[in-house]
Parts: C-alpha cells; structure tokens; sequence
C-alpha cells in the first residue's frame, strides 16, 4: 500500500493521477448538484463518493509514520468533514456545503507535485502561475460553498450556487455592488474572511502573472531553485549554473 502511494513507479503515478481525476470529478459533481438538490440519485451517489473518499483516507492514515500529527492536519480534517458531509445522506442528513473541502486536497501531494513537473512541460514552465491559480479557485469554490450552504435557506439573496458564486466574487475583487448581501453575523465574518483572505491569494496570483518569468533550477551549493531565464551564476552565491535550454525566449 505504502509503495502505491508513495513509490515512484508507473502504477503509483497512475494510482495518484487516478486520484487527482476523481478529486476534480467530485468538484465538478458538487457544482452539478448544488443545482440538482432534490434529484433522489443524489444521497446514492453521495455515499459512494464518501467510501470512497473514506478509504483513501484509512489508507493514508494506515500508511502514515506519525498517526497523531496526520491526524491534527488541517488537510486530514477537511477531509474527514468532507466524508461526514458525504455519508451523513444515510441517515437523510444534509451538510452539502462541507462536501467542498475536498478540494482542498487538490495538488496537495509532493510526488504528484514532483510527477506533473517531469511528465507536462507545461506544468513544469508555469508551476507557480499554475499553483498559485488554483490556490486562488479553490479559495472561491470553498468559500461559495459555505456561503451557499449557510446563507441559501434563510437569504433571498442566495437562490443557488451561481448567486453565491457572484457574492464571493465580487467580495473578492472588492467591486461591492451591494445587491447581495449577506445575513447575520456569521455571515459578515464569511465576508470579512473573503476580503482578507481572498484579496491575498489574488495578489499573489497577480504578482506571479506580472513579474518578471524565472525557471526552476537548483543550485547544487546554496539550493536557490528559481532563477533568471538566461542565468549562468546563482545570484545568491555565484556558483554556476546549468539551465537547460533550446535558446529561444
């Protein structure tokens, strides 16, 4: 089991891109079903997704050297509430919006990291553009859904995902059109959380964009990993570098 998930052999690649597959599968399905709430398909598949997800998570615990400290992992507890939020339909239950935090496990995974770098070059030219983008989606699709999920029975303003999606958004941008609004304290402090947190992660994904490109290189003596496109010398401490290249830019 160990070997599956942390070799580095062909079926581990495949077994983890296999699981960032169903990863983006369960987003897309969360998105889908915020519109479909009363299909009766739904709690079905609801369960099969959280067994799912439920073993993964044994696997990773039976697998893990330091139980505890896997355990207090904010990534281990989103799970854990995302699988809570998934087999709670067999009891009739609904905590739809906690299913989300699913995504918060999406690229968080160093051999998978490691495995898209050698296996997409692209992935490899634009890693941090990359990252820093779906840091920034999983941000807006976590915070649309605790917004929907708490605010969507009691706020006319929230009618479904796309409503809530709108808020978070132009919350985030700080436009503040005004025409949705959320209710009650919990519902201020979401927004408050959406402004600080949100305009950060943006930010960051803007000072990526602009900024002058670099490529990932480590250097052998002081270990700096990104670097000028035509460097020949670490800046950090002058060592010589060997950036692979076509020569073109």
């Amino acid at each position: 089991m160990r070997d599956i998930y942390e070799g580095e052999s062909d079926a581990a690649s495949r077994f983890r891109y296999g699981l960032l597959y169903f990863d983006i599968g369960t987003i897309l399905y969360v998105v889908a079903t915020s519109f479909a709430s009363d299909d009766r398909t739904v709690p079905v598949v609801d369960v099969v997704i959280g067994l799912i997800i439920l073993m993964d998570f044994c696997a990773r615990f039976a697998i893990s050297k330091r139980k505890v400290r896997f355990l207090v992992n904010p990534i281990s507890l989103a799970d854990l509430l995302s699988i809570g939020s998934f087999l709670i339909a067999i009891a009739g239950g609904s905590a739809g919006f906690l299913r989300v935090l699913r995504t918060l496990r999406l690229l968080h995974t160093y051999q998978l990291l490691d495995r898209l770098r050698s296996d997409v070059p692209f992935f490899r030219e634009k890693e941090e553009l990359l990252i820093a983008s779906i840091n920034l989606a999983v941000f807006l699709f976590v915070m649309t859904g605790l917004i929907y999920g708490t605010q969507h029975q009691t706020n006319p303003d929230i009618g479904n995902y796309v409503d809530a999606l709108y808020f978070t958004v132009s919350t985030l941008t700080t436009t503040g059109y005004g025409d949705v609004i959320l209710e009650g304290t919990f519902g201020r402090l979401i927004s408050v959380g959406v402004m600080i947190i949100g305009v950060t992660l943006f930010l960051r994904l803007a000072q990526v964009i602009f900024r002058p490109r670099k490529v990932r290189q480590p250097c052998r003596v002081c270990g700096l990993t990104h670097h000028d496109v035509d460097a020949v010398h670490c800046k950090h401490c002058g060592a010589t570098i060997n950036i692979a290249t076509d020569g073109v830019y």
